[in-house]
């Protein structure tokens, strides 16, 4: 009997499972939903695929690494123990907006790459879309599975609300984030044919590394507008403006759908307080960034001695041979 070729549509379970491990798995991802911190709807929407709870951590776990990457150099370093979130989330700084933008981004990416690896029980490999040429084409490979990421992600977040101008505010950053990972898909293609003459490519759809998804949100960051509550005339309906003093200095900018936007004026983040530990102490880099991270303080150095491998060579065939290199660094860090 020859084996038949795969579709892309068979069941995910590859070992059989008895009654008693099937039980067990799902008390076991029930427990993680439960841990996290979900509404009632999005509770329920982990709970009813197991592979919901893995793809939430995974989610968090790569959403917090690249912020405190994207802000490693700033007074904000994207510390987020308990007390400081929960302090900053209840206001609307430009931190508030991206952390906002780059959760939702983590959870579509993740969502995504979930469904393609296999992980989900609710979707599997992307569709072909629509595409030009497509005598030269044949859709193959496992794409990331961005339509139905964005569908979840949607429902996970929930609607835009009209009522409440700060709920308009995090559900348009939400959707800031959702938006750059569309922009970052590519069509990757392999070639067939003879000879390499690609006669025929096999493609498929593939999001952008997340590292470039948040180098893209620190720079709307960068850019993010100050916004009020105004109503539209036409709808009766709340809407989000411009504040009345341009950021820019050239006139009033209305936000676009791809901008952060954000409600009220972070603090300095020099000094401890509920929505950071300060800069007291903080590491920072004498040519780059001590003047800024330190609030005019002054930075302490402290002279150390440190071992690094150097002077490394490729051996055949299959390792790398490194001298040990001893050298003095200093190292600045901010006084109190």
């Amino acid at each position: 009997m020859s084996a038949a070729a795969l579709t892309g549509s068979e069941p995910l379970t590859i070992l059989p499972l008895t009654t008693e491990m099937e039980e067990a798995a799902v008390k076991a991802h029930y427990k993680v939903c439960d841990r996290l911190k979900l509404e009632k709807k999005q509770r329920r929407m982990c709970r009813r695929d197991p592979g919901v709870a893995e793809t939430l951590m995974e989610a968090i776990s790569m959403s917090a690494l690249e912020c405190q990457y994207q802000f490693r150099f700033e007074r904000w370093n994207c510390s987020l123990e308990g007390r400081y979130r929960a302090s900053l989330l209840k206001r609307g700084f430009k931190e508030t907006a991206f952390l906002y933008a780059i959760s939702s981004a983590g959870l579509t990416h993740a969502m995504a790459k979930a469904c393609s690896a296999g992980r989900m029980e609710r979707c599997t490999c992307d569709e072909a879309p629509d595409l030009e040429n497509r005598e030269a084409w044949q859709w193959g490979g496992c794409g990331d599975n961005l339509k139905y990421s964005n569908k979840f992600v949607k429902e996970f977040l929930g609607k835009k609300s009209n009522k409440d101008l700060r709920a308009r505010v995090d559900f348009h950053n939400n959707l800031v984030g959702m938006k750059v990972i569309k922009a970052g898909v590519e069509t990757t293609c392999k070639c067939h044919g003879v000879s390499g003459s690609c006669t025929v490519r096999t493609c498929w759809r593939q999001l952008s590394p997340f590292h470039e998804i948040g180098k893209q949100l620190k720079q709307k960051y960068e850019m993010a507008l100050k916004v009020v509550s105004t109503t539209n005339e036409a709808t009766g309906e709340g809407d989000i403006s411009p504040a009345k003093k341009s950021i820019l200095g050239h006139g009033d900018q209305i936000p676009r759908t791809t901008d952060l936007v954000y409600l009220d004026d972070s603090p300095s983040f020099c000094l401890s307080s509920r929505f950071s530990s300060g800069t007291s102490g903080r590491k920072c880099y004498k040519d780059k960034n001590c003047d800024s991270i330190c609030c005019g303080r002054g930075h302490n150095i402290q002279s150390r001695v440190v071992t690094r491998p150097c002077q490394c060579q490729v051996r055949w065939c299959c390792y790398v041979e490194c001298k040990q290199c001893t050298q003095r660094e200093e190292v600045y860090t901010c006084k109190d």
